[in-house]
């Protein structure tokens, strides 16, 4: 049973009130399934619609920002518990540990960054959790297609690409984490 879900999300909300409006259907989905969140703290991007929308509906919501980050991304004050720590790395890992799988809203750099690494510890097997997309708009297709080519080129193996669960429905995606199961098959093998 998932109790807390980690959304790796942009500082900017993006060009396309598309994506503010799925930060809001993805909060309705997480609180209606009695699900908090856990995210990276900021007040302002779709990563603080976000944290706001699943406030607003009685939600609980754990933040994670590093010291360093604390003004830049300007911190959420309101949140129900906010986690500062010293590193990037140590805000990962306390996502990661806080959390029951992890999802990713359309975001930049860092945010694709945060996904490639958490999917990498589920294939290296440091977690069996469920990792997704939330592909707001087919903003992910181009993704998922490379990923497929890293299949295809042997670079991949079908059952780890197989780990990454994409759906553009916050309750489909979720749908597919109460069914998912970590690969029995070692990378290396």
């Amino acid at each position: 049973m998932l109790q807390r879900i980690c959304v790796y999300c942009g500082s900017s909300s993006g060009k396309d009130d598309i994506y503010k409006r799925a930060a809001h259907g993805l909060a309705n989905v997480l609180v209606q399934n009695n699900i908090e969140l856990v995210y990276g703290g900021a007040a302002k991007g779709t990563m603080g619609i976000l944290a706001d929308a699943v406030l607003e509906h009685d939600g609980a919501v754990h933040g994670v920002i590093p010291k360093m980050l604390e003004e830049k991304e300007i911190a959420h004050t309101g949140l129900t518990k906010l986690h500062v720590v010293a590193s990037m790395h140590e805000r990962k890992s306390m996502m990661a540990a806080l959390s029951d799988g992890f999802i990713a809203l359309p975001g930049g750099f860092g945010t694709l960054e945060e996904l490639v690494e958490i999917v990498t510890w589920g294939q290296l097997r440091f977690h069996e959790k469920p990792c997704g997309l939330l592909n707001v708009n087919g903003y992910f297709d181009k993704l998922l297609g490379f990923l497929d080519h890293m299949q295809d080129e042997g670079f991949l193996k079908a059952e780890n690409r197989a780990m990454l669960l994409a759906d553009d429905n916050p309750a489909g995606l979720l749908r597919q984490f109460d069914t998912y199961s970590a690969p029995a098959t070692d990378k290396w093998l």
